[in-house]
Parts: structure tokens; C-alpha cells; sequence
């Protein structure tokens, strides 16, 4: 057998040992298959499949009692019932998973603006926020094979809760898009820190969200961070958990200073609050 084919061999095999090997053991999240939830899914134990919801990929991970699981990241806009999670084998084969997505009420929330730009932006407003979407979907929306090393986040910065998620948001009384994050009010300046390692995958400033950075966990898991008064990272850069990453502020559309903390599973906005270490405290 010539050189090229063995070589040719052990990379056709390594690829198939990576495509069935089992995810990294981790603890996972309780099930909450509602919008903006998280629901956890039970995989054929011998060969885990590829996952995709909606299209997009989903995490494939094992518990820490070696069962494999599918985490679905729910959109706020899913409408209760039967939905559909598509499971591709090696082989090319696929099969349909359903399962069903329950009602979740959100609270609403109503919010003054001086700034009225920010509530009805201007046209020159409108073409940098454009530029600016594309730019944060492409974060959100990052996919990187190598499974998180923890499901179990830790809060970014100690803060009062000043805005819960899912809220159904009215800015002067027009409403908008529900809120997907979680608010925590703090000193400007207050250290912001990795609530899990990953790496940056974009800084910037933005009209809306003022300064951001947008930090890849591993296979769809991406957080966001708005409103900083700095930046202390750069993109491609790689964090550990703890690590100090930026600082509280008020830049963009914020009426004080707080963080927003935004979490993202395959592309849905989810409530951190499922994949926290520790229960939320009290508002």
C-alpha cells in the first residue's frame, strides 16, 4: 500500500472515530421547552447523530452519566405545539425527533427615552444600524464543533436585576421587539467577567447596543455583552471563566448603567437564567 493511501486511510478514519466519538461528559441543564427556553433532548445511546432545529445545528453533548442529549435553544417567537428536531446519522441517514414546546407568559415593561433618536432613528441612524445587524447576527449565529466546557454559567457581574427576560418592551409607548437578555444594574466601571471560557469572536460599538462583545463557548453557545464603558478584549482572543473582559457602562440605547447579558443556542435568544450555576437572586 503506497504512502499517500495509508495517509489517505488514517485521516478518513480519524474523521469517523471525531463524527462518532462521545461529547465531553457535562452536567447538563433541566429540560424548559418553552420560547426562549432550552430543551434538553435524549439521543440514541451508540452513535449520536448530528442535530439541527429550524435548520440550524444543534449542541450534541453527553451527560455526565454518558448519555448523549441534544440542548435546543428555543426562538421567543416559537408558538406552542409540536416541533421538529432532524437527526443526521454518518451514513447519510436521517430520522425526526418531535417535541413539544409549552406557553411561557412574559411580564411587560414600559421605558421613558430622552434620546428620542434612539426610539425612532434617523435615516443616517438607519443605514449604520443595518450595517450593524448583519454584523451581530453573524456573532449569534457562530458555530464552532468543539462541545463548551461547562453548561453551568456564572453571572457576569453582581447587579441588581433591573430587567428579566422575554420582557414584551414598549420604548415611549411603541412597541418593540421582546427584550432577550438579562439586565443587571451596577456602578459604571463595575468589572464585567467570563461567566464561561470561549473565545471573542467580535468587539464593537454599536448604535443600539453601545459597546459589545460576543463570546463563542462552543457549538452554538454564544454570549453577548452590551452597554460597556470599555472594552478589555479583542476578537480571537481566547478567555478563561473569571476573566475580567470589560466594565459596566451606559453607552447605546440605556437609560442607566447596567449590563445586558444576552445568551445565544443555536441562534435563539435564550434566558440565561437556564444555564446558570446558581438560582437568580431576587430582584
Amino acid at each position: 500500500m503506497s504512502a499517500t493511501r495509508t495517509l489517505f486511510l488514517a485521516c478518513l478514519a480519524a474523521g469517523w472515530l471525531l463524527w462518532l466519538s462521545p461529547a465531553r461528559a457535562l452536567e447538563l441543564p433541566e429540560s424548559h421547552a418553552v420560547p426562549g427556553g432550552v430543551a434538553v433532548i435524549p439521543l440514541p445511546a451508540d452513535k449520536p447523530p448530528r442535530a439541527f432545529f429550524q435548520g440550524k445545528p444543534v449542541m450534541v453533548v453527553t451527560d455526565d452519566r454518558g448519555r448523549p442529549a441534544a440542548l435546543v435553544g428555543i426562538p421567543l417567537a416559537t408558538k406552542p405545539g409540536k416541533q421538529t428536531l432532524e437527526l443526521r446519522q454518518a451514513d447519510g441517514s436521517t430520522r425526526r425527533v418531535t417535541f413539544k414546546v409549552r406557553a411561557r407568559d412574559y411580564e411587560r415593561q414600559y421605558i421613558t427615552l430622552k434620546n428620542k433618536r434612539m426610539v425612532n432613528p434617523e435615516k443616517r441612524d438607519m443605514q449604520r444600524i443595518g450595517r450593524e445587524q448583519t454584523r451581530i447576527r453573524k456573532a449569534l449565529a457562530h458555530w464552532s464543533p468543539t462541545p463548551p466546557e461547562t453548561l453551568k454559567l456564572n453571572l457576569p457581574v453582581q447587579g441588581r436585576i433591573s430587567s428579566t427576560f422575554g420582557l414584551r418592551r414598549f420604548f415611549n409607548q411603541q412597541p418593540r421587539k421582546p427584550h432577550s437578555g438579562l439586565d443587571l444594574a451596577a456602578p459604571e466601571g463595575t468589572p464585567v467577567k467570563a461567566p464561561a471560557s470561549g473565545h471573542v469572536v467580535d468587539t464593537g460599538d454599536f448604535f443600539f447596543n453601545g459597546n459589545t462583545i460576543f463570546i463563542d463557548h462552543g457549538q452554538g453557545l454564544v454570549t453577548m455583552y452590551c452597554h460597556l464603558s470599555r472594552i478589555d478584549v479583542a476578537p480571537g482572543q481566547q478567555v478563561r471563566a473569571g476573566e475580567i473582559i470589560g466594565a459596566v457602562g451606559k453607552t447605546g440605547r440605556a437609560t442607566g448603567a447596567h449590563l445586558h447579558w444576552g445568551v445565544s443556542l443555536n441562534d435563539a435568544r435564550v434566558d440565561p437564567a437556564f444555564l446558570l450555576a446558581e438560582p437568580l437572586p431576587e430582584p
